[in-house]
């Protein structure tokens, strides 16, 4: 089995496509990934963005399609409307199953799009999603809902849902995740200390990913993605989490 990333470098390997590989590789997937923005960060913050051209995102795409029998793949950081409509376009016309981690906002707070993104977001991908997972910034952008409590999550992802399939990750709602597929689930889970791991979202959205691709449950791709990441934050060095669970000596 195969999975595809079309998300940005972050040169730490705590987040972005490298991230994501690490992840599909610890759960038996090939990843393989479209590098979208070169990023200068580390756990600790973002000090510059810069996007790939359109075009070399679509040759890299074409590359990859062309020839690896693909059928699911996620996306993180598009960051500006260009990447945006293409990767829609793209997904769109080579059938994929998409699932959207919408990269808008931080879980920290801190931007990591261009102005007017959200609205282009459920303009020319969402539409075509089979899921995405936003952290609760970004939830409030996509539903134009302030999130407060559960309560306000849930009424948030019914809204969202009416777009698409949605989780909204728990780690600011206490560790629970609401999830809407047109039935509504909270899947309550603790929160593991009290300390910001960088990384946490895309291995999430990438471990759900996985579970799609082996026709698994949404309800189970959400449960088992919610495990893998709490071990590998339980056994992350660095401010990043261990995708392969301490089993290899890095």
């Amino acid at each position: 089995m195969i999975a595809l990333s079309i998300a940005g470098y972050d040169p730490s390997g705590g987040a972005g496509i490298l991230n994501d590989v690490k992840t599909f590789q610890a759960m038996g997937i090939y990843g393989t990934g479209v590098v979208t923005v070169l990023t200068a960060q580390n756990p600790e913050r973002v000090e510059a963005i810069e996007p790939v051209s359109t075009e070399f995102i679509e040759k890299q795409l074409e590359t990859l399609l062309n020839v690896y029998p693909i059928k699911y793949c996620k996306t993180g950081m598009l960051y500006n409307k260009e990447n945006l409509k293409l990767v829609g376009a793209k997904t769109k016309e080579h059938n994929l199953k998409v699932v959207v981690d919408p990269v808008i906002v931080a879980g920290c707070g801190a931007e990591l799009s261009v102005d007017g993104y959200t609205k282009e977001l459920k303009k020319y991908l969402l539409p075509n999603a089979t899921l995405t997972t936003p952290n609760i910034y970004e939830a409030e952008l996509l539903s134009g809902q302030k999130i407060e409590s559960i309560d306000d999550a849930v009424e948030a992802a019914v809204k969202i849902g009416k777009i698409c399939d949605v989780v909204i990750t728990g780690g600011n709602l206490n560790g629970s995740n609401v999830v809407f597929d047109g039935t509504l689930k909270v899947i309550e889970n603790e929160l593991i200390g009290d300390v910001e791991v960088h990384g946490t979202g895309c291995s999430f959205s990438a471990a759900v990913t996985v579970g799609l691709l082996k026709n698994n449950s949404l309800k189970r791709s959400v449960e088992d993605a919610v495990e893998f990441v709490k071990h590998g934050v339980e056994h992350g060095k660095w401010g990043t989490l261990d995708q392969f669970h301490g089993k290899r000596s890095c």
